[in-house]
């Protein structure tokens, strides 16, 4: 079996050569934003480069321990690990195999919004933040809040995550739409079963150099006081930057830097990724539509739900994917289902 075909590795390591030469220009960091991005991809290149290597050794030392195993068989248990081992390494390559969607290499914007409900309603977005930050961590990605509006008693009202990592949007594009929570209201004093919803919208980081024409007039730009913990924490200025884009409605805003012109430039990025996905998903619903019916997972589509009472179950309504650990899931224990989604995905469109 010829590893360095299937991972496409021939490609992977001329790509990366590439990079290696260019960041070894003496003008390389003239261009810090370019220069942060290259570097990123090297070094995201040099891990698959090297986990395939790994992979390989790991394949020929399998070999070897079979022929020992057969001849003693105290070895059994070390061989199944192994085998284990290799089998957990080759599924993460085929999840990512699958991530051939024009941005799906890239980062991820995530945004999460709490739905008619009141506080129940605002908890459960919370909760939500909570899970996508943990998986985020367990994934090994950063995640950073760039925005958040706090509840009226707990919770939130909505989010914006950005999350960086390999692949991030390629695997979080399969949480958009709404989750549905269905649990005993820790703020009912009745203790009586409540359903609350939030809804998931994902758009990929693009990078500075994408071309989305905005005018200035097309703009509102209004700037206020960042919220906080208190403290310290609190900004005495109006760093914080609100766009409001005129056309289409759409409204971003970035709090996490202590810069009003670092959160314009970061909101403006957001802003261009939303636009971005708008004109995309219209062209993808034109050739949906020419194909015939498929599996939507528009923003106001249910996707998956959470039940605490009267049962333990999580379960997603396009894959049939479920589990009765609802906690692991709430703890960031995302794999089943976004590997579950994107294998539905790849037999729905024929590959």
């Amino acid at each position: 079996m010829r590893w360095e075909v299937i991972f496409d590795l021939s490609t992977k390591e001329s790509r990366l050569a590439e990079l290696e030469e260019e960041v070894s220009a003496p003008d390389f960091w003239d261009d810090n934003e370019r220069a942060l991005a290259i570097s990123r991809e090297r070094s995201d290149l040099a891990d698959q480069v090297e986990r395939v290597a790994q992979l390989q050794t790991s394949i020929s030392d399998l070999d070897v321990l079979l022929e020992l195993t057969q001849e003693d068989d105290s070895l059994e248990q070390e061989l199944i690990k192994e085998i284990s081992s290799v089998d957990s390494s080759l599924q993460s390559f085929e999840m990512e195999r699958m991530l051939s969607g024009e941005h799906d290499s890239q980062d991820a914007l995530l945004e999460i919004n709490s739905g008619a409900g009141g506080t129940e309603a605002q908890d459960w977005g919370e909760m939500l933040m909570r899970m996508y930050l943990r998986w985020a961590e367990r994934q090994g990605f950063k995640a950073t809040v760039l925005d958040i509006s706090q509840g009226d008693k707990a919770g939130i009202k909505s989010a914006t995550i950005a999350i960086e990592g390999m692949n991030a949007f390629g695997f979080l594009r399969s949480e958009r739409g709404v989750h549905r929570l269905v649990r005993i209201s820790p703020f009912d004093q009745n203790a009586r079963r409540h359903t609350s919803f939030a809804s998931v919208t994902v758009t990929p980081d693009l990078d500075q150099d994408v071309e989305i024409e905005i005018s200035d007039d097309e703009l509102r730009i209004d700037t206020y006081r960042a919220s906080g913990a208190g403290g310290q924490h609190v900004n005495k200025t109006d760093s914080a930057v609100r766009i409001t884009h005129l056309p289409s409605g759409i409204v971003v805003a970035c709090q996490n830097q202590r810069s009003q012109h670092k959160n314009r430039d970061r909101a403006m990025r957001v802003l261009k990724s939303k636009l971005y996905e708008i004109e995309y998903q219209k062209k993808q619903d034109e050739i949906d539509r020419m194909a015939g019916d498929k599996m939507k997972i528009d923003f106001g589509s249910q996707i998956r739900n959470y039940v605490m009472q009267p049962y333990q179950l999580v379960k997603d309504l396009r894959t049939e994917q479920e589990t009765g650990n609802v906690q692991a899931v709430l703890d960031g224990e995302l794999g089943m289902f976004i590997q579950a989604y994107l294998l539905s995905e790849k037999h729905n469109i024929g590959c």
